[in-house]
């Protein structure tokens, strides 16, 4: 009978044994979430949404994280503009030429307008204007081909 209750307490060790080993388990389940976080099964639906710029460029800074939530009209993201504003410098300084260049072509305008009332206010000095200098270019000539080392009657 001694050897029969031997047997018993044997299995009673293992039993509890058993037991603790299934209680410790339970408590220390490596497995377990962190607080605000459920699991369970079942199936995700997501909507993914493609966002873009008006104009290509680099991004210089991100505003929110990957699982975020956002709302309609929130920044997510800065673009660096650097290239962008070199860029509308440019064409302000080319809008600037322009410009100087309008000008420029009408005071030019002005300028012949004048010439041409003055030269119509004085009869006759048109066509001695033009005689005078077909006959001062001549020696002009002769001499610039002087210089280099043409032969002045040549």
């Amino acid at each position: 009978m001694e050897k029969a209750r031997k047997n018993w307490l044997v299995v009673g060790r293992v039993v509890l044994a058993l037991a603790g080993g299934y209680y410790a388990w339970q408590k220390m389940d490596r497995n377990a979430l962190p607080a605000g976080i459920a699991s369970g099964n079942g199936r995700i639906e997501a909507v993914e949404i493609d966002i873009s710029t008006k104009t290509p460029g680099r991004i210089k800074e991100i505003l929110v994280d990957e699982g975020d939530f956002v709302t309609a009209g929130q920044v997510l993201a800065q673009m660096d503009t650097v290239q962008l504003e070199a860029h509308k410098r440019q064409a302000e300084a080319q809008q600037q030429r322009a410009i100087i260049g309008v000008e420029a072509a009408k005071n030019l305008v002005t300028q012949r307008e004048a010439e041409k009332a003055a030269a119509e206010a004085v009869p006759g000095a048109a066509a001695g204007t033009t005689g005078r200098c077909r006959t001062t270019a001549r020696p002009f000539r002769a001499a610039r081909q002087d210089k280099h080392g043409f032969a002045a009657g040549a």
